[in-house]
């Protein structure tokens, strides 16, 4: 891979850990034509680096996709209560959230977003300015994280999925319709069969639209529970209960498959991460950062990463 690394801006802003100072760093790694603008928040160096590799859709370094109007800021919630914990961060813009990719993204594969966060890895090892690399796979990012883990000290896999992707769809679309949960499993068994779907079920066409297939195929490939067994390193699997998207049988499923791994279930966590008392507040969470992150989200994972 070609690297190209972009420092845009450096300062420090006041926020105290004790007698340290917060310093941020703009960095932008380059997958390729690939652009990765990301932030590093460190109290000092040579303490632990969490890298966080992020879920489905366009979602930028806080945790937030504009266009869909999600808001929920989950991502600078995690990264300012690991500060204070004396741990590193850093996250970027996913490649589909940065306009400047726009050019470069048709045909992208499962594998491309591994790729990325690989180039962020080594960039992170070659520097060694920090005295080890977690990384953190949430959602989506979980299997991808599983892909691009080779290089670091530590996998957490935070709301992961615990089966292949055709699984999890369809057993979304069955809750809500038992007959077109069918008809979208057969619609996987042909894409999977011949790598593409000629003929795309009317009621369907958003998840098996022609443009989506070549990246529905790649991610069929990959079964977490395998991909996770491959893994010599310390594993952190964390779900929450309050979870709507990743159910806790699929944490249970990964632990299931690499024994030594430690589960965590947090109550009332939901899948981005939030505090949620009542269920009316779980969506609500998507749209606002006005709901409070995990604090045993933070407890359990500070003590993973400083054992």
């Amino acid at each position: 891979m070609i690297r190209v690394i972009t420092y845009v801006v450096v300062y420090l802003f006041g926020i105290s850990i004790a007698t340290a100072q917060i310093k941020s760093e703009e960095i932008t790694i380059n997958n390729k034509k690939i652009q990765l603008p990301g932030t590093l928040t460190f109290s000092e160096e040579k303490i632990p680096l969490i890298i966080w590799v992020h879920g489905s859709g366009p979602v930028d370094r806080n945790g937030n996709q504009p266009a869909q109007n999600i808001k929920a800021n989950y991502i600078k919630q995690f990264r300012d209560a690991v500060n204070k914990q004396n741990i590193a961060f850093f996250s970027y813009d996913k490649r589909t959230a940065n306009k400047n990719n726009g050019l470069f993204l048709k045909n992208t594969k499962v594998i491309d977003f591994a790729l990325d966060a690989e180039e962020v890895i080594n960039y992170f090892k070659e520097e060694n300015r920090f005295s080890k690399i977690i990384l953190i796979g949430h959602s989506q990012g979980s299997l991808i994280a599983l892909l691009a883990s080779k290089n670091v000290d530590k996998y957490i896999s935070l709301a992961g999925a615990g089966e292949t992707i055709d699984k999890t769809i369809v057993k979304q679309i069955s809750k809500n319709n038992l007959t077109l949960g069918e008809a979208a499993q057969q619609q996987f068994d042909t894409l999977r069969k011949k790598g593409k779907i000629d003929v795309v079920n009317p009621f369907l066409m958003s998840v098996f639209a022609k443009q989506n297939q070549p990246f529905l195929y790649s991610w069929l490939q990959l079964n977490p529970i395998e991909e996770i067994k491959k893994l010599t390193i310390p594993v952190l699997i964390i779900n929450g209960d309050k979870d709507l998207q990743v159910k806790i049988e699929d944490a249970k499923a990964l632990h299931a498959a690499k024994p030594a791994s430690k589960l965590v279930i947090i109550e009332n966590m939901n899948h981005v991460l939030k505090d949620i008392q009542k269920d009316e507040d779980n969506l609500a969470s998507y749209y606002s950062s006005e709901f409070p992150i995990s604090e045993k989200l933070i407890e359990t994972i500070v003590q993973f990463v400083k054992k």
